[in-house]
Parts: structure tokens; sequence; C-alpha cells
């Protein structure tokens, strides 16, 4: 069985710059410890205020800085909330994507990253987040963009370059990485963590994580894994026709 590509495949510029290196155009400050302290500021109001009640003076006093070295940094509140998210996904992403190819087993680095994410995604902080996200970015398109490149598309592609390496060991058989490696993060997270957002339910045990992981990797490797591979070769060759005496 193959999964099915349509619709699943995040549309991620493969010509972007990296995210560390547009958010250098927004602001004049270039020290990293001053921008990690206003960051850590803004994170603090953000989250217990949201992003309408958050003002640059609250932020600027919560990080300890003036408000006119807020400006140095960010342009204004809409260009330090993108940077947060940026921040906040390039973090994850280090945190969960480090896959390590020279393990044998497909299976078990799918299923431990499938649990991180699924961790990762139902934390309070970060459904707050992303509703927040959602609920401007009408308004602030950019902040939208800055948080799909930074957090799926980030996301996706490293999955893909394990992926990659897998197919090139024979361990997988895979026309689009991509493709593949943004149908496994459905997989895992859709089914538990929209209705945690939309607040029509609540984090779920971890047997029930687990449970929706398992069945992500089964479903997966019966789509890519090398039997899968070879059951959909055996169904696509065509049927030899008797010959005739």
């Amino acid at each position: 069985m193959e999964l099915a590509t349509s619709d699943l495949t995040p549309m991620c510029p493969p010509s972007a710059a990296p995210v560390e290196e547009r958010e250098s155009f927004h602001g004049a400050g270039q020290d990293p410890e001053k921008r990690r302290q206003i960051l850590s500021g803004a994170r603090e109001v953000f989250l217990e205020r949201g992003f309408d009640g958050a003002s640059m003076g609250d932020i600027a006093r919560a990080a300890g800085v003036s408000k006119g070295t807020l400006y140095v940094y960010f342009q204004n509140k809409e260009d330090l909330f993108a940077a947060l998210v940026s921040s906040e996904c390039n973090e994850t992403a280090e945190r969960l994507f480090v896959l390590d190819a020279d393990e044998p087993d497909v299976e078990k680095v799918l299923t431990k990253l499938g649990l991180s994410f699924i961790a990762a995604m139902i934390r309070p902080h970060q459904i707050a987040m992303v509703r927040t996200i959602i609920a401007i970015s009408g308004k602030f398109p950019e902040v939208g963009r800055r948080f799909f490149e930074a957090g799926p598309c980030v996301g996706t592609q490293r999955l893909s370059a394990y992926l990659k390496a897998k197919v090139d060991q024979g361990a997988l058989v895979i026309d689009d990485v991509e493709a593949a490696a943004n149908q496994f993060l459905v997989l895992c997270k859709d089914g538990i963590s929209a209705p945690i957002l939309i607040g029509s339910s609540d984090p779920p045990d971890p047997a029930h994580a687990e449970k929706v992981v398992k069945g992500a990797v089964r479903l997966f490797m019966c789509g890519y894994g090398p039997g899968g591979a070879k059951a959909r070769m055996r169904g696509s060759a065509p049927e030899e026709t008797p010959s005739t005496p």
C-alpha cells in the first residue's frame, strides 16, 4: 500500500534563506545574548497576556531593557512575536529531529521521534502559540509564514534527510522523501493535536499516544518498507497473457 501524497505535502520554499538569516534583516541589534534576553521577556509577556494584550513597554520591562533597545532589535510587536515563534521552532527542531541514520532499526527511530513530536506539539505553551498564530496570521501574514518555514518545513526537511539516508541504505523504498516525511508527521500528530487545538479534547494519556505512534509507524512501513514496496511492485506488474497454442 502506498500512502497518498495529494494535499499532504507542505509547499516549503526550497530556496528560502535560513530563518536566522532572514531575521537579521529586521533589526540592527547584533548581540545574541541581548536578543535572547529580549525574547525571554517577550515569551513571558505573550504567554501571560496574549498577543493583543502585550505591549512593547511590558516586554521591555520584563526583559530588563529600555524600549529604545527593544526597537534596535525589532521593528514592532509583530516582528518580535515572529522572531519568538522562529526561535521556539528552531529550538524544538534541534531537540526533536536528531535522527541516527546508522541505527538499523527504522521503526525504533520513527517511534522515538513520533512520541517526542506528539509530546512537544501538545505542550500548553505550544498550543497557545499555535492558536495565537492562527488568530493573527490573517492580519500579519509574515508571522504565519515564518512559523511555517521555521516549524513544519524544518521538521519535514530534517526527517526527509534521514529518510533519504535510509533509502540509500536500502532500508526504505521512497520516491518522494519530503512527502513521506510530512505524511509520517501528520499521521502522528493530527488526530491528537487538532482536537486539543480547538479545545474539544484534553491531552491524551501516554498509552493512547503510544498507540497512535505505533499505528503511524506500522502504516508508514507498510507503504515504504522493503516488504511493502515489493508487494506494490507485484500488484502493479502486468498479468501475463497466456500464449495460444
